[in-house]
């Protein structure tokens, strides 16, 4: 290819050729032409340098900034478990300080374990979502961090793993023990809390309340991940995993600060009251020390006279006083290392041990006191001291000693009072069982006073003609099919046929194992099912080059052990976009003549019909009305022309309308109340009101227009236009926002927040709680699939010619998913079941937050385009996700935001839709007529209106 300096080559050419000799004028004029010409493509090289990348390179930059932005939340996510694992081990370094502390070491060290464990979890998680972002850890390094390096030592001495490196090594880290973990972290949690509130002298609220928090959360993510054990390998429950780091970060960042301050404050404070008990320890010691040599020193005044009562009484008293002294001082010794030493929790050891380690110093020295006073006053006696001494030493004993035995009584008759309560309060529990029990005996004796005339006609019963006095018929032989004669008794149920250990089959296999015959030789069956085999594998490889050949945005590989293949088409072909060249060629050929179209999107019209908020707007599938709600208690029809024009005026005495829907021949619509539903004919007359017992939080048509669906609460009721309940569906433990209904009316598929069981755990107060999407089988009435979903979701559509699920989540892009039809391997028939996968994420380069409901667009749903807040539309090709055209307002920002938006399905030229905004305004966009359209027209900017139209 020729650079930007062809066309001095092709100067200097012509001028060499110029000097020659001999040249004539028609050589040199098919030169200059040549050189033209060479100019020409020089200047198109240099503009297809230049030029804006093509939707291919588009999609993949969408996919890699995807992954990137999912890569980023996985190592945000690691540097926070980095922090609180560094956290934690500056925590056990500074409670090494403090007495009692072997309780918290031990619990941040299983604390340490876990987050290593969690941490290795996730990072297998992101690595299965982004593997080209996300390096996979091995398990080898998985040691538990605080003998990380004692680990190293050992390997580098003996080639041999440490004891913990087996463990962990041997526990089998998969995916599906993720809830198990979370519930044991949790446990983890609460033990290290429990051991920072045994030190009594510091009490961190901060600390209770994030660790608590923390808890309820973990325990509520393991009760909702539980649900899906089986299903962790697939994509859907992988990303669910993945949007919970943010969450779980948010908890780790905080426990972090709490522990960093209660390093920096309690701490501290606690080592501070640590040695102030301590300083009471050694006084009590030295007070006893002291009192036990005064002891002995007064005993050497007596023990050398015996042989009298009061002398014998004296020394028994005096060297009982020694002993209990020394006992004191070194029970206070003892105490006093109980309270210095690293030692286990107090709930770890016997009750008497911690009693004896705490009362026994200080009721030893008072006994001691109270001996040596005794015998004190005998001693004054038996030595014959006069009456003024014994009367004084023993008016003042008394009287000294009176404090101590009113504290004394006061302790013991607290005491005592406690234990009378506690005994009372298990004579009231024995008393209550007593009468429990009598009651039970009683209410059996009654029920065996009914039984016993059944039981002894039973009992007294001899032949089965006295308890059935009818004629018996007797039984003819008949044959029963055995299970290997099954299939050729039942040619419908193919799936026997097959081999059991195939997870699921395709529904577009069902064709192929028809073929199959039922009659015949077992050879002949023999190979039937290796052509099955072989047909499966071609469908497998060719199902892999599509998946190699084209990049989705986030979406994974699938593992091996999956439950079920990917669904191939019923002609044989794979799914992918670009199965075939020919098609691939059509549809982008379609693809590019719709970007010019949207390139010419443009205001039609601008009306200010409501005073209030437009809640909601639709276009009737025959393309004749445009319906419209608001908060002003009106919904308005307009006739769809090329001036739009106000065709009806619904008013609604009371409630806020919150929604529209017209039926699907477009002759009659529905308004959504609180707790009703209007019906209205096309010319603005209510034909009928149904109430409803309960709030309705969205009406949806069935496709056959025999009624239409109410979503109320976690039931789906199915109603006729004269309020007749035909049929309810109960989709289990979700509060239902939204729902929709395949074209064929035999599944729907809902959206809503589950409900947690009242029993159960629940979340945290800022805690997203989680949302499922439910596919349900309304023939059969069962629940066939369920995927979990973090963000709110405003509404769900699904595609009129497509198995496509548009979802339209709140402050984050739309995502498509593919609604696939497979053979359930957990039941016997392998029955048909359905199931979502993500197809792609409709990436956008700036955040916006996304009002209202995301619609599809253009001939056979081939856009995607939403409304956000600040006016800006964004519109994406479905089958890439590649961002074909925006439109931004170019108005204050505030005023006129968007709350709505509605496709008109009716007509393709020109392409229409409508928007509503906060101030009552409906905006109407619509590209002019093929023949009205000027092939000189620029497409570098175009002014509508006060808006700005850009494309990508």
């Amino acid at each position: 290819m020729l650079r930007g300096d062809g066309s001095h080559v092709g100067r200097g050419l012509h001028e060499d050729d110029a000097n020659l000799p001999g040249v004539d004028s028609d050589s040199s004029r098919r030169k200059q032409m040549l050189l033209d010409m060479i100019n020409i493509l020089s200047e198109l090289n240099n503009d297809n340098v230049t030029s804006a990348p093509t939707r291919q390179d588009l999609r993949i930059s969408n996919d890699e900034k995807l992954m990137d932005a999912g890569a980023d939340i996985f190592f945000r996510f690691e540097r926070r478990v980095a922090n609180l694992d560094k956290e934690l081990n500056s925590f056990a370094n500074a409670v090494r300080l403090l007495g009692s502390s072997v309780g918290v070491l031990s619990s941040a060290f299983k604390l340490r374990e876990h987050l290593t464990t969690i941490l290795f979890l996730f990072r297998e998680n992101a690595a299965n979502l982004f593997p080209r972002k996300i390096p996979r850890q091995s398990r080898e390094p998985l040691l538990n961090p605080n003998l990380m390096d004692r680990g190293r030592r050992t390997n580098w001495r003996g080639h041999h793993p440490t004891p913990v490196a087996e463990h962990v090594l041997a526990t089998g880290l998969e995916p599906d023990t993720l809830p198990n973990q979370f519930e044991s972290f949790a446990r983890d949690v609460v033990t290290f809390l429990d051991c920072l509130n045994e030190f009594p002298e510091f009490s961190d609220d901060a600390v209770n309340q994030s660790m608590r928090g923390f808890e309820a959360d973990l325990k509520y993510w393991a009760s909702c991940l539980a649900d899906y054990k089986t299903q962790f390998r697939s994509p859907a429950v992988q990303r669910y995993v993945h949007d919970l780091t943010p969450e779980i970060g948010g908890h780790i960042d905080n426990i972090t600060g709490t522990l960093s301050m209660f390093i920096e404050i309690g701490v501290p404070t606690i080592r501070l009251h640590q040695q102030n008990a301590v300083s009471k320890i050694l006084n009590l010691s030295t007070v006893a020390t002291f009192f036990s040599a005064v002891t002995a020193t007064t005993l050497q005044y007596s023990y050398s006279a015996t042989g009298d009562v009061l002398s014998d009484f004296v020394n028994a008293f005096w060297f009982s006083s020694l002993v209990l002294s020394i006992a004191a001082a070194v029970n206070s010794l003892l105490r006093l290392t109980w309270k210095q030493d690293m030692r286990s929790p107090g709930h770890r050891a016997p009750w008497w041990v911690l009693r004896w380690i705490k009362l026994s110093p200080l009721i030893f020295l008072v006994m001691s006191i109270a001996f040596f006073s005794s015998g004190l006053i005998l001693f004054t006696y038996s030595s014959g001291q006069g009456p003024v001494t014994r009367t004084m030493i023993t008016v003042l004993t008394a009287f000294t000693s009176f404090g101590l035995v009113a504290v004394s009584v006061c302790f013991a008759s607290e005491r005592w009072v406690f234990v009378s309560e506690v005994i009372d309060r298990i004579c009231s529990l024995v008393r209550a069982i007593w009468i429990a029990l009598h009651w039970c005996r009683t209410q059996l004796a009654v029920a065996q006073g009914y039984l016993r005339p059944l039981t002894n006609w039973v009992a007294t019963a001899g032949t089965p003609t006295e308890l059935l006095p009818y004629t018996q018929a007797q039984p003819q032989p008949r044959s029963r099919p055995t299970a290997s004669t099954q299939p050729h008794t039942c040619p419908q149920d193919t799936t026997s046929t097959s081999p059991r250990h195939h997870a699921a089959l395709s529904v577009c296999s069902v064709a192929t194992l028809h073929s199959v015959s039922s009659e015949g030789r077992s050879d002949e069956n023999t190979e039937s099912r290796h052509s099955d085999a072989r047909q499966r594998s071609v469908d497998a490889i060719r199902s892999v080059i599509m998946l190699q050949s084209t990049t989705r945005p986030m979406s994974p590989r699938r593992d091996s052990s999956f439950d079920t293949p990917l669904a191939v088409d019923r002609s044989g072909m794979s799914p992918g976009r670009f199965s075939d060249p020919g098609m691939s060629a059509l549809r982008g050929a379609r693809v590019t003549n719709a970007i010019e179209k949207l390139k010419t999107l443009g205001t039609l019209q601008e009306m200010y019909p409501h005073q209030a908020l437009v809640r909601h707007l639709q276009f009737s599938p025959n393309g004749r009305y445009l319906a419209t709600s608001s908060w002003d208690r009106t919904s308005v029809i307009f006739r769809v022309g090329e001036s739009f024009t106000t065709h009806r005026t619904l008013v609604h005495v009371r409630g806020f309308i919150g929604q529209v829907a017209w039926s699907p021949n477009g002759r009659i619509l529905l308004t959504r109340l609180t707790r009703a539903v209007k019906v209205w004919s096309e010319d603005g007359v209510c034909k009928q009101t149904i109430e409803r017992p309960v709030p309705v939080q969205s009406i949806v048509w069935l496709p056959d227009g025999e009624g239409f669906l109410s979503v109320e609460g976690s039931d789906v009721v199915k109603l006729d236009l004269l309020g007749r309940v035909l049929a309810t569906y109960h989709l289990g433990q979700v509060r239902l926002t939204n729902i929709a209904v395949t074209p064929d009316c035999s599944r729907l598929v809902g959206v809503g927040p589950s409900i947690a069981m009242a029993s159960g755990p629940q979340p945290s107060r800022h805690t997203r709680v989680e949302k499922r999407i439910i596919v349900y089988n309304m023939l059969t009435k069962t629940k066939e699939s369920q995927i979990p979903f973090v963000n709110d979701v405003r509404d769900i559509t699904i595609a009129r010619r497509s198995p496509v699920v548009l979802i339209s989540p709140e402050k984050a892009a739309p995502q498509l998913w593919k609604l696939e039809f497979v053979r359930d391997r957990d039941r016997s028939d392998y029955a048909h079941t359905s199931r979502l996968s993500l197809k792609h994420t409709f990436g956008l380069k700036f955040p916006v937050d996304i009002v209202g409901p995301c619609q599809f667009g253009g001939k056979d749903d081939q856009f995607v385009l939403c409304a956000a807040k600040t006016g800006d539309i964004h519109i994406w090709d479905r089958e890439t996700a590649a961002p074909l055209h925006c439109i931004r307002p170019q108005n204050t920002p505030g005023v006129g935001d968007l709350t709505c938006i509605g496709w008109n399905y009716a007509t393709d030229d020109p392409m229409m839709f409508a928007t509503g905004s906060h101030d009552g305004k409906v905006r109407i966009y619509s590209t002019p007529p093929e023949d009205s359209e000027s092939d000189n027209t620029p497409h570098a900017e175009r002014r509508f209106s006060g808006y700005f139209v850009y494309w990508y």
